[in-house]
């Protein structure tokens, strides 16, 4: 069986971040601004073809009818074993780094929006995985400080020169969440910007129920305005009760509700998993326990072998098509309020 790199890559992100170890402690100061007219440094943009505009029934997306915008920040894929005070962050176009980031988040991650909106996603310069796990707390703050003023300055460049008043979903999924809860403070919560949020897709991290002050979850698959959050495990997994917390916004994207009802396969419209043109059909169940997300166990050829009780990885991927429907709901409900 051919398994994707990109699919495994953070539970074997997991191990290799143990043997990575920056020898000097790392200072974000001055660093030079990144140009964001220039398209290198956009993995998505709807001035070019990319891979965020692809489909699994092979097409490729038109943005002539779109209504809205997508600003999705992908997750960590700045892995490998870079050595050295300057490499707690990502080069930009890094060739392999940025094909990485392109065949497996742009892919498979940002291409599920293309339906609702035009898809922008920036190359940033993300911190390493490391900065996750290390005691270097200072070193990590800054590295991933770093990487959000990169996303702030490709937000701003969106801004001022593609958005036009038009309505924006803002996504992220794991470091990309982190950066999106930053992105949300600064420019939408309590502010005249939140009325142009369709929703916020803060996916892959925990998200408290009280995050933002006038953001809040939403409670339906129509809601406008508001966030869905979730991580997915294996069914019957619990955390540890001290990582345990009761204020975990936790939303089910069965059936867009953030109650404890499960709700079956059949209710799932197609999940991706190692290959992006191939649908699994009513592959995964759902239902919210405590600060998780449960699902089955998938079954594929080769499925014996998978281990983690931890699906981070397919957050998106099980829920594929529910996502793609639920954001283009979203967008029409938020069109017709605004006329």
């Amino acid at each position: 069986m051919k398994i994707t790199a990109w699919f495994i890559s953070f539970i074997l992100s997991l191990v290799a971040c143990k043997s990575y170890k920056p020898v000097q402690a790392f200072q974000h100061k001055n660093v030079e601004k990144i140009d964001y007219s220039k398209p290198q440094y956009w993995a998505a943009h709807p001035d070019f073809t990319d891979e965020s505009d692809r489909t699994p029934e092979g097409d490729t997306v038109s943005y002539d009818r779109t209504q809205a915008d997508v600003f999705f920040i992908h997750p960590t894929t700045y892995t490998g074993g870079y050595i050295g005070k300057d490499n707690w962050n990502a080069p930009v176009n890094d060739k392999k780094l940025d094909k990485k980031t392109n065949k497996g988040t742009i892919r498979f991650q940002a291409s599920v929006f293309n339906h609702a909106g035009r898809v922008f996603a920036p190359r940033y310069r993300q911190a390493h995985i490391h900065a996750y796990f290390t005691k270097d707390k200072s070193s990590a703050k800054a590295a991933f400080d770093l990487a959000y003023e990169d996303v702030k300055t490709a937000f701003l460049h969106y801004l001022n020169n593609e958005n036009n008043g038009r309505p924006v979903i803002i996504a992220g999924h794991s470091q990309g969440t982190n950066h999106a809860e930053r992105l949300l403070d600064e420019f939408f919560d309590n502010k005249p910007l939140q009325n142009s949020l369709v929703a916020a897709y803060l996916l892959g991290m925990p998200i408290r129920k009280d995050r933002f002050k006038n953001i809040r979850p939403c409670r339906d698959s129509s809601d406008t305005g508001c966030f869905v959050s979730w991580r997915t495990f294996k069914s019957g997994h619990h955390l540890p009760e001290k990582l345990y917390l009761d204020s975990i916004s936790v939303t089910n994207p069965l059936s867009w509700k953030t109650d404890k009802a499960y709700v079956p396969k059949s209710s799932n419209k197609g999940s991706l998993l190692f290959k992006f043109n191939k649908i699994y059909p009513h592959l995964e169940d759902a239902q919210v326990s405590r600060d998780l997300l449960w699902a089955n166990k998938p079954k594929f050829t080769g499925s014996i072998f998978l281990r983690t009780k931890n699906y981070h990885p397919a957050d998106i991927n099980f829920y594929y098509f529910n996502i793609r429907e639920n954001a283009q709901l979203r967008v029409r409900t938020h069109m017709h309020q605004k006329n």
